[in-house]
């Protein structure tokens, strides 16, 4: 004897799943993220033909920027990139930026340790 159990205000009905959107290949979001910098459509357009959020957009960008950059950086001079769009130049000056900085950073935790290790020496004064 089987017995149910009426719903109760304390039972949650089950959720409607959404609809599974195919997730897209790295062909489609390469094209994507050229027909914005392009200037071919709009990020929104983007972000709505995918089902994705400007985050996850950005995301696309910076990997492929950091693809290209990780691709050509040995037969390119990027410091004159001229041909390129305003977009990409602002994506290539924030990478720039943030590879300057991480050098920055760790140069300064290299001399911190260096002072740590060595609390007599002085690196102003020369020996």
């Amino acid at each position: 004897m089987t017995s149910t159990k009426p719903l109760t205000t304390n039972d949650k009905p089950e959720k409607k799943k959404k609809p599974t959107v195919p997730l897209p290949s790295a062909m489609d979001k390469a094209q994507a993220v050229l027909a914005v910098w392009t200037e071919r459509c709009k990020p929104v357009d983007v972000c709505e033909q995918f089902h994705i959020n400007w985050m996850t957009f950005n995301q696309w960008q910076r990997r492929a920027m950091e693809g290209m950059l990780q691709a050509l950086e040995s037969r390119v001079n990027l410091a004159k990139g001229q041909a390129l769009s305003p977009r990409l130049q602002a994506l290539l000056q924030r990478q720039q930026r943030t590879s300057q900085l991480t050098k920055l950073s760790s140069r300064l935790e290299q001399i911190q340790q260096n002072k740590i290790a060595n609390p007599t020496a002085d690196p102003a004064k020369p020996a």
